[in-house]
């Protein structure tokens, strides 16, 4: 099964950071390793077992997801059958994911240290199970496929309803309606559809703003399949369009093309950011794209690596991200492109295939 290769190369890192426990709490990584898909659970990861502790609404379902688990029902008190499992495996020293357990738990953990907990250590990790999830597997690439493809399923259905008149509201309901129908579980995230002056903010989330002639509309959506995400962002025009927007607009298209054209294994995420910024600031609009170019996507929305300024990751193959460069004008309108694009040893792969030319309706 995939989650013991999962579990094996988590394994490996462990040993080699010196890690003989790993309290797994962050809901993705949890799914990443196990497969268990409910809403509360925790895992702990030795060199040698691998436990599962949830409550009785889940730990039938625990059971039949996580088969490479030992399910533990944690019962009334938490606590007390978490420090029973600690003690039960020896672990005396206990890494946690520094990013992902609250003050509180800590704090808390602490104070439960003194009844059920005893002697154990808490010590903090970061980045372990992420680190593992930014390059992706055969089934995972499939997954993330199924999911793109509804988005771009989702942008064909929304040119069939951008009307003047029609609200920002009104089409993100009708895209998830439609989205849901298609087979997906859920939006990736809150839709993003931004008419006119609101198209200059990069996260204009859908409104009662009626669209109107002449509007760009700026729409940033995405559809879940299988627990995985999608990314899209296409902008169109209402027409009549200021002549200077499809200027605009072809600078963002040339910045995107040229990021991907060099986007391959080896690179740092920051120098592909570099490709397109650098354009973008050569035709004049430098200060106007406001944003990183890209992120990963997978089992989170925003997941490693990044394709940023400050970005050192270096790229490597099976890792899928996001190239969505924008030119943001205040108070006007703005344009913003994205696809998903997956990390191949001599280049790249668009995944994603919405059509990416000017359209004006």
């Amino acid at each position: 099964m995939r989650t013991r290769s999962r579990l094996t190369r988590l394994r490996q890192i462990m040993a080699a950071e010196g890690i003989t426990a790993l309290w797994v709490r962050q809901e993705e990584n949890r799914r990443y390793l196990s497969g268990f898909t409910g809403d509360s659970g925790q895992l702990l990861i030795t060199p040698a077992a691998c436990y599962l502790l949830t409550d009785g609404r889940f730990t039938e379902q625990a059971r039949q997801e996580a088969p490479d688990f030992q399910v533990v029902d944690l019962g009334n008190n938490p606590w007390e059958q978490l420090g029973a499992t600690l003690a039960a495996a020896g672990i005396t020293r206990l890494h946690f994911e520094a990013e992902h357990l609250t003050y509180a738990t800590y704090t808390e953990f602490l104070e439960q240290a003194r009844d059920w907990l005893r002697p154990v250590e808490l010590a903090p990790s970061r980045g372990l199970v992420e680190r593992l999830r930014q390059v992706k597997d055969d089934a995972e690439l499939e997954l993330l496929q199924r999911a793109i493809d509804l988005a771009d399923a989702g942008f064909s259905h929304l040119l069939r309803h951008l009307r003047p008149g029609i609200t920002e509201k009104d089409l993100a309901l009708e895209l998830e309606y439609f989205l849901g129908k298609e087979g997906a579980s859920g939006p990736s995230f809150t839709t993003i559809i931004a008419a006119g002056p609101r198209a200059a903010l990069p996260h204009g989330v859908a409104s009662r703003h009626p669209l109107q002639p002449g509007d760009l509309v700026v729409m940033d959506f995405g559809a879940v399949y299988g627990g995985y995400h999608s990314d899209l962002t296409r902008t169109v025009a209402l027409a009549p369009v200021a002549p200077e927007w499809r200027q605009v607009y072809n600078v963002v298209l040339e910045a995107q093309g040229r990021a991907i054209a060099a986007l391959r294994s080896g690179m740092e995420g920051r120098q592909v950011d570099a490709v397109a910024r650098e354009h973008i600031a050569a035709a004049g609009y430098g200060p106007y794209f406001s944003h990183s170019l890209g992120h990963g996507v997978g089992l989170a929305i925003h997941e490693g690596p990044t394709l940023s300024s400050r970005s050192e990751v270096k790229l490597t193959p099976g890792m899928v991200v996001t190239v969505e460069p924008g030119i943001y004008l205040p108070g006007r309108g703005g344009i913003r492109i994205e696809d998903v694009v997956l990390v191949l040893e001599d280049g790249a792969r668009v995944l994603s295939h919405a059509p990416r030319d000017f359209i004006e309706l």
